[in-house]
């Protein structure tokens, strides 16, 4: 038994019906078209991926430069606290 319960001789069978309807210059072009298509959504798969790890790198170099004014601003915030209680 093949695939499904479908053996191989079917599986010939169904080809030569499908030659015979179709042609084969007729399914080299439908396969040509899809090879086409395949190779065309893997290039966008990986500029999509590319896309995103260079928006991941972005968003990470802002938030670090966002802790980074934070931190210094407390740190301002917190050097005038000592100046004032240094005045009184």
């Amino acid at each position: 038994m093949g695939i499904g319960g479908i053996g191989i001789w079917q599986l010939l069978i169904i080809l030569l019906i499908v030659v015979m309807l179709f042609g084969t210059k007729k399914l080299r072009n439908i396969g040509s078209d899809l090879g086409g298509a395949l190779k065309g959504f893997k290039s966008a798969m990986k500029d999509n991926e590319s896309n995103q790890d260079s928006s991941n790198e972005e968003s990470e170099s802002s938030e670090e430069s966002t802790e980074s004014s934070e931190e210094t601003s407390e740190e301002t915030a917190g050097k005038e606290e000592k100046e004032e209680s240094n005045t009184d």
